[in-house]
């Protein structure tokens, strides 16, 4: 019986499939992802929509000590992950990176604040309280003005520190 050629693969067969190369690309995403999801601590992992199987093996992770177990397990990671919903994760992922955002302009908002209550001393005081009526006229003078006299004699900010946190704890950061 003569050998029977395969039939000519048409163009158009190859453009739907992806490479082999394409899915271990998206093989070894699915995997960071699961590395991700493994790093995190359990209250931020609380957030994301994952199945049982799924939190059973990031549970499982941490018991993993060997270096070719634990890059099996990594492997299995990214096999549920495939299960899971992607875009739901993603949605979690970019509430917490906007979250984090948010946090970090609250923070140059507040360091501005303090570089200002710094310089401006009294006058820096009376906008602040415009803006937190709520906050310690006397601490917040007493604060800037030790900061200003470290400043001015070079020495640490360890007022300025203070500073800062008096600020944040007046803010409720």
């Amino acid at each position: 019986m003569p050998k029977q050629r395969p039939e000519p693969i048409e163009s158009d067969a190859l453009d739907e499939r992806p490479s082999k190369s394409q899915l271990k690309r998206e093989m070894h995403a699915l995997q960071a992802l699961g590395e991700t999801l493994i790093a995190m601590k359990p209250a931020e992992l609380a957030r994301f929509p994952l199945s049982d199987d799924m939190l059973r093996a990031i549970e499982e992770t941490s018991r993993i000590r060997s270096h070719e177990g634990r890059r099996r397990h990594m492997q299995y990671v990214g096999k549920l992950i495939r299960k899971e919903d992607l875009v739901a994760i993603q949605a979690v992922f970019d509430a917490i990176e906007q979250e984090k955002h948010q946090r970090d302009h609250a923070f140059h908002r507040l360091e501005k604040w303090r570089d200002r209550l710094i310089e401006e001393g009294d006058q820096g005081v009376e906008a602040f309280m415009a803006d937190y009526p709520d906050a310690d006229r006397q601490a917040l003078r007493q604060l800037a003005r030790n900061a200003r006299r470290e400043r001015d004699q070079n020495k640490p900010p360890t007022a300025s520190r203070k500073l800062f946190k008096h600020l944040r704890d007046t803010a409720a950061l």
